[in-house]
């Protein structure tokens, strides 16, 4: 090989070469080396938050719920009351404009939505201005639910302080209903100062206290309404005399963010509290409701739904009257009755309807504890007891057990009754309790005739006995004359 052609083949070589390690690079990049530059504040502040531990997340038999920012969160389902996520959840925090959720729950219990609201100075006047508002003027009034409308799509401070002084008569004596409802939904680390949440060190509440606020809201109609609003016209009215639009600051609500199943919240915001939100979420015949506090826009947001993901991906609601089978007392087998003697054919005990547990995916329900109280605080008429179900050592619902009810239909042999759908062709029902009372009218004129016979044939042997003893005394005065007159004639003989 001459000179010529060796530099050919060596230039093919070094060529080859370097493709390879071109598409080696491209295929496989090399990790940037890091930022020289140190995080910000808020950036550092929300790393330390990620950082924070999931409490549900320490429980071995619990689906791993996911790392957010937020200081403290909680999703728990609301008609159960289990909780599914918690992270910090009873650490104390400032709660800003998710206040105004117990502010108009309170309103709704105490006052009808037609009654006239006015505008105070006090009310006015006792909000900063550049804080959330929607322009309302002393001597101004509006309707309790345009002011509902202004507190939860508008987050309007002065309005809140408007129906707190209309339900209560003041703002310090709304701030103590407050309290008082909030203890009665069970809060145990809140304490409310004023109904809009403006900040005030002394005011705080707490994640599961919030959640406790927001599944009493979410049971209201009207309030669930009105706060998955998402914009609201204010017309002209002898009340206030402006046009305008409010558009609702919940991104979930408004269009920002698209989540299926939203059912309504509210925002807050503070220098102090950070971030704040509660959402409710409906799917699929499940209710839950996510609370964060303490985080960064738009985290708020996007930790929501990542953890209304996690919720209804990982865990299922069960009819507790659909799968109890342990904690029922059946009456008599022996017949299959469509009436039983007590007039219907359920169990004498049995679980009332619309008991609920929520399972992890893998668990079933045969997986369960129980424990049964028989002086449940709460136990209505016809309640015996309250029966809660727990997975491993965590409560995720509970139901009552209760007499059956008495409200079935009767069957009471005649050709014009309907069969009831359901019931077996092969089989005759018998209305038991109406049998039992035809046997038992039989059964006493049975009873009567035979204590009729019985009288009738017992005079009549009382009187064929004493006409036998008469008959028997006649005899015996007979034989004593044949005797005595026996004696005369052998005397005379003698003689």
């Amino acid at each position: 090989m001459n000179f010529q052609k060796k530099k050919h083949f060596f230039l093919y070589i070094i060529t080859a070469l370097l493709s390879v390690s071109v598409l080696m690079q491209a295929s496989f990049p090399v990790s940037a080396a890091p930022d020289d530059e140190p995080l910000s504040e808020v950036g550092q502040a929300a790393r330390e938050r990620l950082l924070l531990p999931v409490d549900t997340n320490n429980l071995p038999y619990w689906p791993k719920g996911p790392a957010i920012t937020a200081e403290s969160a909680i999703l728990m389902e609301a008609d159960t009351g289990t909780i599914l996520y918690a992270k910090n959840i009873h650490k104390e925090l400032y709660p800003a404009s998710t206040t105004k959720m117990l502010t108009c729950l309170i309103a709704v219990e105490q006052s009808a939505m037609n009654e006239t609201v006015d505008f105070s100075y006090e009310a006015v006047s006792s909000v900063p201005v550049d804080g959330s508002n929607m322009g309302m003027d002393a001597g101004e009034y509006l309707t309790m639910e345009e002011c509902l409308y202004g507190i939860m799509v508008a987050s309007a401070n002065e309005v809140a302080n408007a129906v707190a002084e209309h339900v209560a008569g003041s703002l310090d004596g709304f701030a103590e209903m407050m309290n008082q409802r909030a203890a009665e939904l069970g809060c145990e680390n809140t304490h409310f100062v004023n109904a809009n949440g403006l900040h005030v060190d002394d005011h705080y509440t707490s994640a599961y206290d919030l959640a406790l606020i927001a599944r009493a809201y979410f049971q209201n109609d009207v309030l669930r309404r009105i706060g998955n609003t998402p914009s609201y016209h204010f017309t002209p009215s002898a009340g206030q005399p402006d046009d305008f639009y409010k558009t609702n600051k919940h991104r979930l609500i408004n269009g920002e963010f698209s989540y299926d199943g939203v059912i309504g919240g509210k925002t807050g915001y503070t220098d102090e509290a950070g971030q704040t939100l509660v959402t409710g979420c409906e799917q699929a015949g499940m209710r839950l409701i996510c609370v964060v506090m303490k985080e960064e826009a738009p985290a708020q947001f996007e930790d929501t739904m990542t953890l209304f993901d996690y919720g209804y991906q990982n865990f299922v609601k069960s009819n507790i009257e659909d799968n109890d089978v342990r904690h029922i007392i059946n009456n008599s087998n022996f017949f299959y009755t469509g009436n039983d003697i007590f007039g219907d054919s359920s169990p004498i005990l049995s679980i009332a309807p619309g008991g609920y547990v929520v399972l992890p995916n893998m668990a079933r329900f045969d997986d369960l504890t129980s424990k049964i109280d028989y002086e449940a605080a709460d136990l209505q008429q016809n309640e015996i007891a309250e029966i809660s179900y727990y997975y491993h050592d965590t409560l995720i619902g509970s139901g009552k057990i209760v007499f059956s009810s008495q409200n079935t239909h009767t069957y009471d042999f005649s050709s014009d009754d309907e069969p009831v759908t359901g019931r077996p062709d092969n089989v005759i029902f018998i209305n038991i309790k109406m049998l039992i009372i035809i046997i038992s009218a039989v059964a006493a004129v049975m009873i009567f005739f035979l204590i009729l016979h019985s009288v009738f044939y017992s005079r009549q042997d009382y009187r064929h006995e004493r006409s036998r003893k008469k008959q028997l005394r006649r005899d015996k005065r007979l034989k004593r004359q044949e005797r005595r007159a026996a004696r005369r004639k052998r005397k005379r003989r003698r003689r």
